[in-house]
């Protein structure tokens, strides 16, 4: 009979015998054999059994954390009901206030709102300059106000500029697109308030890159008009530092000397760059653009060809040869 295989936990039951049974008094072979069969065969084989140690398994400690899921016995009696006794009631006179500027907000947002709905907006923001908070205004929604109500946008723009969130605002005038409206805007505010230079520089950037992306040529010059115009009055305004875009400007000039405008506004360039600029009043862009108000807001729902077409007529041929001449210097 071969020795049972040990287990690796233990010993087994099963010792093997050292050496043959020579002392008289011990079972004879046939015992050991029924002893063996006992052991090793029938249901229980007692061989496999083994003589291990109890293995200590100690409890583990509690966890203890801040976020430790707590057992909560609630008390048996129900909470007491947290009743709103505001329901059904009429709104203050200033959430009723709130509410309907920003239904009127939301319209501005999608059309041109009647003189009726302008004035109340605007006499409502005079009043209480901080409803300008509760109204539902976002940056995202700022593009779509000052296209289709340039002068609500103005108004509100002019009550966060001392607010940290005018640099959003900011943000999204540098990234719309260029239209007559937003040149408006941005020239009445650098009217009115003090506005970041690098603002200024950036949304001027942003016009030259438009009109130089734009493949179609009729429209370009439109929008090539309208830029040329709007610069011509930041200039004079001295609303923005030249000597900054001082390059930008002119190779942008230079580019489009083909268009009587850019000329004009070249001839201003340079005449900045030699101190000789003309001791003129301030041009307001309407003015220049034979409209009221800045670049014709007041009153004015067309569009840059109304601009474009009043510039047609404003200078003479010469002045495109003289920046071709120009041109060719520098």
């Amino acid at each position: 009979m071969s020795q049972p295989v040990h287990d690796t936990a233990g010993r087994s039951c099963v010792i093997a015998d050292p050496g043959p049974d020579t002392q008289p008094g011990r079972p004879d072979s046939q015992s050991a054999w029924v002893a063996a069969e006992a052991l090793l065969a029938g249901d229980r084989k007692h061989c496999l059994g083994t003589f291990e140690p109890p293995m200590i398994r100690p409890l583990p400690p509690l966890h203890i954390a801040e976020d430790e899921l707590m057992w909560l016995n609630p008390p048996m009696s129900p909470p007491p009901i947290m009743w709103d006794f505001t329901m059904c009631m009429p709104l203050t006179t200033t959430q009723e206030t709130e509410t309907e500027l920003k239904q009127v907000l939301q319209d501005a947002c999608h059309a041109v709102l009647n003189p009726q709905q302008q004035g109340f907006f605007l006499a409502k923001l005079e009043a209480d300059p901080d409803l300008v908070y509760h109204i539902g205004l976002s940056p995202k929604k700022l593009p779509k106000l000052i296209e289709k109500n340039p002068l609500v946008a103005i108004e509100v723009l002019l009550k966060l500029t001392t607010t940290s969130a005018i640099t959003d605002y900011f943000g999204e005038i540098v990234t719309m697109e260029m239209s007559l409206h937003s040149m408006e805007v941005v020239n009445r505010l650098t009217t009115l308030v003090e506005v970041p230079n690098e603002f200024i520089h950036l949304y001027i950037s942003n016009c030259i890159s438009q009109c130089e992306q734009v493949k179609e040529k009729y429209m370009q010059s439109r929008l090539v008009r309208l830029v040329c115009v709007f610069l011509q009055s930041m200039i004079r305004n001295r609303h923005c530092n030249i000597q900054e875009i001082f390059i930008e400007v002119q190779a942008f000039c230079i580019e489009f000397s083909r268009i009587r405008e850019a000329a004009g506004l070249f001839r201003l360039l340079k005449s900045f760059e030699e101190g000789n600029m003309a001791m003129e009043g301030p041009a307001s862009l309407g003015s220049t653009a034979g409209t009221h108000g800045g670049l014709g807001l007041g009153g004015h729902r067309g569009g840059p060809s109304d601009l474009v077409s009043t510039t047609n007529s404003s200078s003479g041929a010469s002045t495109t040869a003289s920046v071709d001449s120009a041109a060719g210097a520098v």
